[in-house]
């Protein structure tokens, strides 16, 4: 069998060592954590995400290295890299990791985005709104994710207090977007550059949180958006799977982030396409052929959020597939979710509507 090491526990890793076996691969994963909900799996190394013996072992170990999160160092994949195969590249990690650099990047390539500005103190903050204007959301350049590390500005007064819960870091400052709705392009780039793409995922968020992604085959947004993600995809010199998330205003496309892993909005691709991303993601890293990422009906995917409810009420509803990460319920923590199938739009509306029933009775 093929050796696959992968730096981080959580579900990705899960849900990709689930892919694992399939292929004739084996897989191995490095995480601090005692209880890494992919161990359920796979077999783990505990140890810091930069712990050099760690990274030794699993290079000694694997024959291709990957990673399911962008907090993961980028130094620490520049170390495997020295030894194996490990993708994607520590520059389009490094790139993802940082706001500013990502949004440069976004302009550079002439991908459409809100007004931003790097603020590195309390009086740059406020040379940064008179330029941006208000609203806006103060952001931490590096970490912070679903909703974590950022403020909302609506007037003058907001900025100190914003300033002395988030200053101390690197910050950046974007326009706030008056969206009418939220969409992720979800493509896979093979190491000699061929890409395929899955369709547009409709997202709605709750808390800062993603709760609901529904595949929106035929968006009228799909080949546009395609465009954009295969310019940064080609510009980082990509390999495995790549996420682009945007907002529409007005009818026009504008980049949010991007994600350098597989990502929670095609989670549905599980069973709602020929072949998962997750699947797609160890093709492209083992440099394998690609498989079709066609929609298989009307699918969606709804996340439980600090608890599971029961299987069997899960269950019940049709078309659907419980996906329990075997995580301790903790509020506001992603422990599970559920891929909803249909033959109609309707149809499927409906089952999202069962299962969110399900979220409200807990």
């Amino acid at each position: 069998m093929k050796r696959l090491g992968i730096i981080g526990g959580g579900q990705l890793a899960r849900m990709m060592a689930l892919a694992a076996p399939p292929l004739g691969l084996e897989v191995r994963f490095l995480d601090p954590s005692s209880s890494a909900c992919a161990g359920d799996i796979s077999t783990g190394i505990r140890a810091g995400y930069g712990d050099p013996e760690a990274l030794d072992e699993l290079a000694d170990w694997a024959e291709v290295v990957t990673f399911e999160f962008e907090n993961v160092p980028a130094a620490s994949v520049e170390r495997l890299a020295a030894k194996l195969p490990a993708y994607p590249p520590a520059g389009a990690l490094g790139t993802a990791q940082d706001r500013l650099r990502e949004k440069n990047l976004f302009r550079d390539l002439g991908i459409g985005v809100a007004p931003f500005a790097a603020v590195d103190s309390l009086e740059g903050l406020r040379l940064a709104v008179a330029d941006v204007g208000l609203p806006a959301v103060l952001k931490t350049r590096t970490e912070g994710y679903d909703g974590k590390g950022q403020a909302v500005l609506r007037t003058a007064a907001d900025l100190e207090p914003a300033w002395e819960r988030l200053g101390g870091v690197p910050l950046i400052l974007e326009g706030f977007v008056n969206y009418s709705r939220e969409i992720s392009i979800i493509g896979v780039r093979t190491r000699d550059g061929a890409m395929c793409f899955y369709p547009i995922s409709e997202n709605t968020h709750r808390d800062g949180i993603l709760h609901l992604a529904v595949c929106r085959a035929s968006d009228p947004m799909q080949e546009e958006a395609q465009a954009c993600l295969r310019k940064i995809a080609e510009a980082l010199d990509y390999v495995g799977v790549l996420t682009l998330e945007l907002f529409e205003m007005d009818g026009q496309l504008l980049a949010n982030e991007i994600a350098p892993r597989v990502h929670n909005s095609g989670h549905w691709t599980i069973e709602g396409a020929e072949t998962s991303q997750f699947e797609n993601h160890l093709r492209a890293v083992l440099d394998l052929p690609l498989g079709a990422t066609d929609p298989v009906g009307e699918s969606a995917m709804v996340n439980f959020i600090g608890r599971v409810p029961a299987a069997e009420a899960v269950l019940a509803i049709p078309g659907a597939h419980l996906h329990d990460y075997q995580k301790e319920a903790r509020t506001g923590r992603k422990v599970g979710h559920v891929t909803l199938r249909a033959g109609s739009p309707e149809a499927l509306a409906e089952r999202i509507a069962a299962a969110e029933a399900l979220l409200q009775d807990g």
